[in-house]
């Protein structure tokens, strides 16, 4: 996304909350008329009582009070306008935020199989924050800035016009500087973003497969990696940071040459009877005031850079194509039978790369069909087409006699009941675990579930039963234990369809044979789908689809499979 594209965006969001915007101009208006206003009352106390034995106390005194009145004014100002500085921020952060979360939930998976966890994380979260805290320097600081220098413009012209003109002059030394170092920093800010993007999709995948990387003791080379992208981030990052910081020395020394020119000039005015001395002490403070804002700006340029580069990654998390939506004509699917057919379906992740070609498949209701066949095979992205999370690219997958991409999502996958190999467990109780298919579940229903998944007498011994809070995907439980819980969702829900992916991988054989038993009660009426790697667990299936690069190759039972020889019987045959 483009420089000027994202300043759109980030636009578009802000205007939004334009209440709070035109409320924070007004008030940086206030505090800058009131910061403004203070030399010349600061010049005219100055006049009072530039001779000895004539100081005119009374006036004095006035003026005093009035300077009194105008630096509370300004200070209730500037605290008024960080507070709405503060909220249309956040305002807009937590909008940026909302859809970037919204729009995860809508991606394909496709983006989620190709982008590293750790960088979407990196995203919405970090780049969110660094965005977030270079949006609010700029509301707070480039607003009254800009004002600040007008208005300063205005009152040393109103002042004295020869003495103004020398720090007109001098100003275009400041804002070219300004402007190359903010050119330079927002590439490599980029290139910072996206370097430390890298590194928390490292983190977070070296944390979540730390037991992996143990066992086959990478730690040194998960750590020279770290080392590597950490020392780019190093790199990148004191690039950032030096041309950055270059901007407060670089502005200073020009700031010190407006006011060395106002110094100069003015002295030479007041000897001439130009200007008084409380004037020239006001056009001194007037060039302080002057020159800070170009420092504070220049700054806040630096910080928009990083802000706006971070801004550029969420953008293009938010612009990403959502899924294909349903149909507007798209049928919800009530369960009447489970017949499912597959017609003449390719499909391949990659373009270049082939995987399955003119696959056909008509399962009957009630059936149960196991698929086999060597690692790559097309097992699982079966399993992915069925529940539409790819579609097809050819052909036609149905159900009901109803074509899949005329259903809708929701109630596709809600016939169906999915236990894989994988287990996932969220944050909370054993029983908000197992009644996440069915959130309306009492605990006896609960129970019965796992009962029914041989998972009850291991969440009794647990400390508090099924209130019992784990941690994410599972916390201190076995891998078996976790599976147990996966296959007790599974029998609370009792859906329609059944989908089992290696599905009792984890667990021992003698509660798989348990399991195998409630299985077989679970599957009674229901079509399902067997993908095993286990060939003795799919003794008993209606058929059996063996399938090699993407091809269905032999069909039928086990019995007819082993008397024909061929590749399944080799298949079984290695496995005993």
């Amino acid at each position: 996304m483009s420089h000027k594209d994202t300043l759109k965006r980030v636009a578009k969001y802000i205007k939004k909350y334009w209440f709070y915007l035109l409320c924070s101009l007004l008030l940086a208006f206030l505090t800058v008329c009131g910061t403004l206003y203070l030399p010349i009352l600061t010049g005219r106390a100055v006049d009072q009582m530039i001779e000895q034995g004539m100081v005119d106390f009374e006036m004095l005194f006035s003026l005093l009070r009035s300077m009194g009145a105008v630096i509370l004014i300004t200070a209730v100002s500037q605290w008024l306008m960080s507070l709405c500085n503060n909220r249309m921020t956040y305002l807009v952060v937590r909008d940026i935020r909302k859809e970037a979360f919204d729009k995860i939930q809508i991606l394909p998976l496709k983006y989620v199989d190709n982008h590293p966890t750790g960088e979407i994380v990196s995203k919405v979260i970090a780049d969110v924050d660094q965005f977030a805290d270079g949006l609010l320097m700029g509301f707070t600081q480039l607003f009254s800035g800009v004002l600040t220098i007008c208005g300063t413009l205005y009152f040393m012209l109103s002042v004295n016009v020869i003495v103004a003109l020398v720090v007109i002059i001098i100003t275009p030394v400041s804002l070219f500087v300004a402007s190359y170092i903010a050119r330079k920093t927002y590439s490599m800010f980029k290139l910072q973003s996206e370097t430390r993007g890298e590194q928390t999709a490292l983190i977070d995948e070296m944390i979540g497969n730390q037991k992996v990387v143990q066992v086959f003791s990478k730690q040194e080379d998960v750590a020279k990696e770290f080392a590597q992208i950490n020392d780019r981030l190093e790199a990148c990052s004191l690039k950032a940071t030096f041309f950055s910081s270059l901007t407060n020395p670089c502005t200073r020394f020009v700031n010190s040459l407006v006011y060395t020119g106002v110094g100069v000039s003015g002295a030479f005015a007041v000897i001439s009877g130009y200007m008084s001395i409380g004037q020239l002490s006001a056009f001194l403070s007037y060039a302080n005031q002057y020159t800070k804002p170009f420092n504070e700006i220049s700054g806040v340029v630096t910080e928009l850079q990083n802000a706006i580069a971070c801004a550029a990654r969420i953008f293009e998390l938010i612009e990403e194509d959502p899924q294909i939506p349903d149909d507007e004509d798209a049928v919800v699917l009530h369960y009447d039978d489970g017949e499912v057919s597959l017609e003449d379906v390719s499909f391949s992740y990659h373009e270049e790369q082939k995987l399955i070609e003119d696959f056909n498949l008509c399962v009957k209701p009630g059936q149960r069909v196991a698929i086999v066949g060597p690692t790559g095979c097309g097992k699982t992205t079966i399993i992915n087409l069925l529940m539409r999370f790819y579609d097809v690219k050819e052909g036609s997958i149905k159900v009901m006699g109803e074509d899949i991409r005329h259903i809708t999502r929701d109630s596709l996958r809600a016939s169906y009941g999915m236990v894989l190999q994988e287990t996932w467990l969220k944050s909370g109780t054993i029983f908000e675990n197992i009644s996440m298919g069915k959130p309306d579940a009492t605990l006896e229903e609960v129970i019965e579930a796992a009962k029914a998944s041989h998972a009850h007498s291991f969440i009794k011994r647990l400390p508090n039963g099924y209130d019992t809070v784990i941690g994410e995907d599972g916390g201190s439980l076995s891998q078996g234990q976790k599976q147990l819980l996966c296959i007790s969702r599974v029998m609370l829900a009792l859906p329609p369809m059944l989908i089992l992916d290696e599905a009792t991988s984890s667990i021992d054989t003698r509660t798989e044979l348990k399991i195998q038993n409630a299985f077989a009660k679970l599957m009674k009426g229901k079509t399902t789908f067997i993908v095993a790697h286990r060939l003795s667990t799919i003794k008993e299936a209606d058929i059996i689809l063996v399938m090699k690069d993407g091809n269905i190759i032999e069909q039928g039972d086990h019995k007819s499979l082993l008397e024909r020889g061929g590749f399944y019987s080799e298949l079984y045959h290695l496995a005993k």
